[in-house]
């Protein structure tokens, strides 16, 4: 193993996750102490570094996140509505052809494989650094994945998204934690080459930053961001989720919420609310 194989995740409560050798190194104190998906999917009701280094831990023995263990191949779909099964639903049914993630053990990865989206991406949070593991990056490949950067683990959207291209690809989602990435990744659109950008992990942008980027973004995870809220530049077409929503700025994000809408088998209630956004509890 890489003597500096070292992986950095913010996660539960937007709090830092130092990773070694897949031992977990440090945490900072999280930002905020209540997160509902993981109150309803793990039972955590209120967030410390304890709770946050149990889940972590849990995560890295369970799927070998930051580790050759990693499992990068899932069909689970945790929520309803998160990122990786909207990306899921999209590229079942056409509506993408390549998605541009990010993940531990590779960075910045394409695929058109709708089962690494899931594995990839389903257990993890907004990875900031990452190490290259070989075996991990293997099978990357060989479920037919394009690591970016195997030197490094490079995390950087916009080279994907170029990288995504050059192979071909038309249709092509990318997830975006950094803001400032999205009108750089837009201006690569074409007549021929549509792309659709996901702002991913963005809690801790300023309502300048959101105001600024917002109009380059066609779907949003609503996360813990007060300051989301507070742009003036949020146009939201459609809502999924009323705890941590995902809002849909454009029509094909709407488009993509309603196909991710059309695959779930329980009951859904559909509804025009002109005083969106919608929450069961606010973002504290």
């Amino acid at each position: 193993m890489n003597k500096e194989d070292i992986h950095v995740m913010e996660a539960l409560g937007n709090a830092t996750v130092l990773v070694k050798n897949g031992k977990i190194i440090d945490i900072s104190d999280p930002q905020i102490s209540y997160c509902p998906l993981f109150a309803k999917l793990r039972g955590i009701e209120k967030l410390t570094k304890d709770s946050i280094f149990e889940n972590i831990e849990f995560r890295i023995k369970s799927f070998g996140l930051f580790t050759k263990d990693r499992v990068v191949l899932d069909s689970t779909q945790l929520i309803g509505f998160g990122t990786s099964e909207i990306f899921m639903t999209a590229l079942n049914k056409g509506f993408l052809d390549a998605v541009v993630i990010v993940s531990d053990c590779a960075g910045t990865v394409i695929t058109n494989n709708p089962e690494l989206v899931q594995g990839l991406c389903g257990r993890i949070s907004g990875i900031i650094k990452t190490t290259p593991i070989p075996e991990v990056i293997k099978k990357i490949e060989n479920a037919g994945g394009i690591v970016l950067s195997k030197e490094d683990a490079e995390i950087n959207q916009i080279k994907g998204v170029k990288l995504a291209i050059k192979q071909g690809f038309k249709k092509i989602g990318v997830s975006v934690s950094n803001l400032n990435d999205a009108p750089k990744i837009k201006e690569l659109e074409t007549e021929s080459i549509n792309i659709i950008t996901f702002g991913v992990h963005t809690t801790k942008n300023s309502v300048l930053e959101y105001d600024n980027y917002l109009k380059y973004i066609d779907l949003i995870s609503a996360c813990a961001s007060k300051n989301l809220l507070k742009s003036k530049e949020l146009k939201i077409k459609a809502q999924a989720g009323s705890s941590v929503p995902i809002f849909a700025l454009s029509s094909i994000g709407k488009d993509l919420i309603l196909e991710k809408m059309k695959e779930i088998e329980k009951s859904i209630l559909i509804t025009i609310n002109e005083d969106l956004p919608y929450f069961t509890r606010k973002p504290e």
